[in-house]
């Protein structure tokens, strides 16, 4: 059965390698401004708020499920605009909005790996960044006063290992989705 996100295996690529991105500039460069961090956290939410709609628009083309993606592209993006839209957000303030993006984008790729378990058996790499990513919540509502730099390191670290379990996720879906290609038509099936 081809299932809608080994055929968009890039999407998880390309929302890797930003996170990988994202987590390398924040460790590069561990001095970077709250204003700085928030636009950057920003551009990341909006890139993968679209990441997660094109999705969606494929799914939906092939009539598989779309719902959770598109939820997870209108927060991706709302998330975003708040932070663009508030540049001057206090550090408390943006430990909120991250935490809250985290949970919201870990419980959906939960339920995205528990849907997934019945087509392929590399679900847990999602499953496991989703876990990461309410972890990574938590940590963040439990620990909000720790400091700009303190953050700039949590969510450098989060990315970066989050940017991994993605890529992998991509490619093993690409190499899942060349081997069961696509079913064959009824016109090649042969008649009885």
């Amino acid at each position: 059965m081809d299932v809608v996100l080994a055929r968009n295996w890039w999407s998880l690529v390309i929302r890797g390698l930003v996170a990988i991105s994202v987590g390398v500039i924040a460790f590069v460069w561990p001095g970077i401004t709250l204003a700085a961090l928030v636009l950057l956290f920003g551009a990341y939410s909006l890139i993968d708020g679209v990441v997660s709609l094109a999705g969606a628009v494929k799914a939906a083309r092939s009539h598989e499920r779309w719902l959770v993606l598109v939820l997870e592209g209108i927060v991706g993006i709302a998330i975003a605009a708040i932070t663009v839209l508030w540049p001057g957000i206090t550090a408390f303030a943006l430990i909120w909005i991250i935490a809250f993006w985290a949970l919201v984008t870990g419980m959906f790729e939960i339920a995205a790996a528990i849907r997934l378990r019945k087509h392929i058996a590399g679900e847990w790499l999602l499953a496991l960044s989703g876990v990461l990513s309410i972890v990574f919540g938590l940590l963040m509502v439990a620990f909000p006063l720790t400091g700009a730099l303190a953050i700039a390191y949590l969510v450098g670290a989060y990315a970066f290992v989050f940017g991994i379990l993605l890529v992998a996720l991509g490619f093993r879906l690409r190499n899942w989705s060349h081997f069961t290609g696509p079913a064959p038509s009824p016109t090649a099936m042969p008649a009885r």
